[in-house]
C-alpha cells in the first residue's frame, strides 16, 4: 500500500496535468505540435531540394523545442531548467514563440514560391510525378503553424504585461 503522502503527491501531479491540458496554452501547444509534425512529415514524404531544407529545419527544430516545452510544463519541471526555468519560464516560452513565428514567415514564403513554381502540373492531363499537392499541403501546414505561434505570442505577451510569471 503506497504511503498517504505519495497518493497526495500523485493527485497533485494528476491535477496539474489536467489543468495544463485544459488551459489555453496547453491546447495551443498541442496544435503547434500537431501542425509542426504535419509540416515536416509532408515535406519528408515528398522529394525536396534547395530552400525546402530551410523549411524542414525550421519545422523539425521548433517541433522538438515545442515538444520539450510542452512536457516540461506538463510535468511541472520547468524549475529544473538552468537559467531559463523558474521565474523566467514565461519569458522563455514567449521568446521561443516569437522566434518560431518569425522563422515560420520565410518558411511560408518558400513553400508558396515552390508551390507556384510547380502549379503547371496541377492539370488532370499531366501524368508525370508532381510535387504541387505536397508543396501546397506543406504551405498550409506552415501557415497554420505560424498562426498558432502568433496566437501563443499574443497570449504570452498579455500574461507578461499583466505581471504574471507563470504560463498557465
Amino acid at each position: 500500500m503506497p504511503a498517504p503522502t505519495t497518493l497526495a503527491s500523485q493527485a497533485q501531479v494528476r491535477a496539474h496535468i489536467q489543468k495544463f491540458l485544459r488551459s489555453f496554452l496547453g491546447v495551443i501547444r498541442i496544435l503547434q505540435i500537431a501542425f509542426g509534425a504535419g509540416l515536416w512529415i509532408t515535406i519528408a514524404a515528398n522529394k525536396y531540394e534547395g530552400s525546402i531544407h530551410f523549411v524542414l529545419f525550421v519545422a523539425v527544430l521548433f517541433w522538438l523545442l515545442t515538444l520539450g516545452l510542452f512536457f516540461l510544463t506538463l510535468l511541472d519541471k520547468q524549475d529544473l531548467v538552468p537559467l531559463l526555468g523558474g521565474d523566467r519560464w514565461l519569458c522563455t516560452n514567449l521568446a521561443h514563440d516569437v522566434a518560431a513565428a518569425v522563422l515560420y514567415l520565410p518558411a511560408i514564403g518558400i513553400m508558396i514560391y515552390k508551390t507556384n513554381r510547380n502549379s503547371y502540373c496541377n492539370l488532370e492531363q499531366y501524368t508525370q510525378y508532381c510535387l504541387y499537392k505536397g508543396y501546397l499541403a506543406a504551405a498550409v501546414f506552415a501557415c497554420l503553424c505560424c498562426v498558432v505561434y502568433v496566437v501563443s505570442v499574443i497570449y504570452g505577451a498579455c500574461r507578461k504585461c499583466r505581471g504574471e510569471q507563470t504560463v498557465i
